[in-house]
C-alpha cells in the first residue's frame, strides 16, 4: 500500500509540475492549496483512518482466554470482560482490572501456527 502512496504522489508531483504553466488554473495559489490538502489527505488521513478502524475492530473481538499485550508490554490472557475494562491474568493468583483501550495487540493462538 505504501508502493502504492508513493507512486500516487509521484504522478500527482509530475501532473503539478506539467500544468504549473504561466497563465495555467494551478498557478493560482487557491487550487495549489487545494491540491496540497488532497495529497495530505491521501498520504497522512486515510492510513490513519484504516489503522484506527483495524484496532477498534480488534478491541470488539477480545473475548476471554485470548492471549494479549498491552500498550505498556504486559503480558496477559484475558480472565474476565466487564464493559470498558478487562480482567488481565498476568501470573499465576495475579490479577488486574485494566482499560480495553491499554490493549496493543492479540497474540495469534497455538492453533492459528
Amino acid at each position: 500500500m505504501q508502493l502504492l502512496t508513493m507512486h500516487f504522489s509521484t504522478m500527482m508531483a509530475a501532473i503539478v509540475f506539467q500544468l504549473s504553466g504561466p497563465g495555467s488554473l494551478l498557478s493560482n495559489p487557491l487550487v495549489m492549496m487545494i491540491v496540497v490538502m488532497g495529497i495530505f489527505y491521501v498520504m497522512l488521513i486515510l492510513p490513519q483512518q484504516r489503522q484506527r478502524k483495524k484496532l477498534q475492530a480488534m478491541l470488539a473481538a477480545i473475548k476471554s482466554g485470548d492471549k494479549v499485550i498491552t500498550n505498556s508490554g504486559i503480558y496477559g490472557t484475558i480472565n474476565g470482560i466487564d464493559g470498558d475494562t478487562v480482567i488481565l491474568k498476568v501470573a499465576d493468583q495475579v490479577k488486574i482490572r485494566i482499560a480495553r483501550s491499554a490493549i496493543a495487540q492479540v497474540e495469534a493462538s497455538e492453533d492459528a501456527k
